[in-house]
């Protein structure tokens, strides 16, 4: 599982998951990605079952990447605990991602084995999501830049 090394604090706040991605939201490294539509958390085994899934999909051929960090600690009390008595302990980390958001993406295939490897990997993960290719994003921003002139 992905985790960090180590943090500054123990113990992070919830934070808020408002508004669209500003960051990360274009395919850089890869061919084709998977974008999010809908604001979550992703724990890392999520993240996990997804990297398992492109790698025994693709045979490893091609190359895979991983665009999210669980970088969050999410903080749980014990069973039949009483209120109050302060935070409980962490007990996962989660990758926060918000809508527009790459979260993986991947080059080297097919266009049909790329596409069929990442739908497979969308049913891994807790939200809607949309495979994205870098080819598209270029040309919608072409595009918006024609228009805009």
């Amino acid at each position: 599982m992905l985790s960090p090394k180590r943090t500054k604090f123990r113990k992070v706040q919830k934070g808020s998951n408002k508004g669209r991605a500003m960051r990360g939201n274009r395919v850089v490294d890869g061919d084709y990605g998977i974008q999010a539509l809908e604001p979550a958390w992703i724990t890392a085994n999520q993240i996990e079952s997804v990297r398992v899934t492109l790698s025994r999909y693709t045979k490893k051929v091609g190359k895979t990447w991983i665009k999210i960090f669980p970088d969050k600690p999410i903080t749980k009390k014990p069973a039949e605990t009483r209120m109050g008595s302060g935070k409980g302990n962490p007990e996962y980390f989660v990758a926060v991602v918000k809508p527009g958001r790459i979260l993986f993406e991947i080059t080297g295939l097919s266009e049909a084995t790329s596409k069929e490897a990442l739908k497979k990997a969308i049913h891994k993960l807790p939200i809607k999501c949309k495979i994205v290719s870098k080819a598209e994003q270029e040309a919608a921003e072409n595009a918006k830049e024609e228009k805009g002139e």
